[in-house]
């Protein structure tokens, strides 16, 4: 799979390292010197990943990283700060940065950060098709992009890979711990709500009468069902 990333750096000598590293690792690289120009490009485009500078002309890195998220878009961002804006790391992971790295950085440190977060993204499962319909609902797997009668609809990074699991097994009754499994990755958890919200939280959002769901089925004493 060849996985596709924006770095969004106004240091023409980062761009260049950087975009020289990561195509030599595979990565096919898209590139934009300023903030308006990466906002346009990560919402118009699919990314698997963005690298995103803090301290940006014309747009800052936190702002494309906050309209990204209240857009809906949920691709995996890592973001670039100096060492003395602590206050922003913070606020940018609260913001919705999956990660950040402090300048100056190793190299091999990014490249770690970058796969790590790749496999977080993927491992789910890979889509057969980019854009899933249902309803008045639609899903763009590649964008990670839901909208509902064509507004955009925010969900959180978990929601998403819950929804997207459910896709991927449409017709099949799923269990809480095989979902627990392979949506969040625990093997064995006695008693947990966990599902149950998560799904409750997408019904909310998704679902034309929430209380009686018609796409996101609980089949009980068994676990959940998806059928569009």
């Amino acid at each position: 799979m060849l996985y596709r990333i924006l770095l969004i750096e106004d240091e023409p000598g980062l761009v260049l390292t950087l975009s020289d590293k990561l195509a030599k690792e595979g990565y096919d690289v898209v590139t934009a010197l300023d903030g308006e120009e990466g906002f346009i490009r990560a919402s118009s485009q699919a990314f698997d990943l963005i690298i995103l500078d803090l301290m940006l002309p014309k747009k800052s890195g936190l702002n494309i990283c906050r309209d990204l998220r209240q857009q809906g878009f949920l691709t995996p961002v890592i973001m670039l700060t100096a060492r003395d804006q602590v206050v922003d790391k913070v606020l940018g992971l609260k913001i919705g940065a999956d990660d950040y790295l402090t300048k100056p950085f190793e190299m091999l440190e990014l490249m770690a950060r970058i796969e790590a977060l790749l496999r977080r993204a993927t491992r789910t499962f890979v889509p057969s098709q980019s854009v899933y319909k249902f309803g008045s609902v639609q899903v763009d797997l590649r964008k990670t992009v839901v909208t509902r009668n064509g507004e955009p609809v925010l969900v959180a990074a978990k929601e998403f890979q819950l929804l997207r699991y459910l896709i991927d097994h449409e017709g099949k009754t799923l269990s809480r711990e095989k979902i627990l499994q392979e949506v969040w990755g625990y093997t064995a958890i006695p008693s947990t709500r966990t599902v149950d919200v998560h799904i409750a939280w997408i019904r909310q959002k998704l679902e034309e009468d929430p209380r009686h769901p018609k796409f996101i089925i609980t089949v009980h004493g068994l676990g959940y069902k998806f059928t569009p």
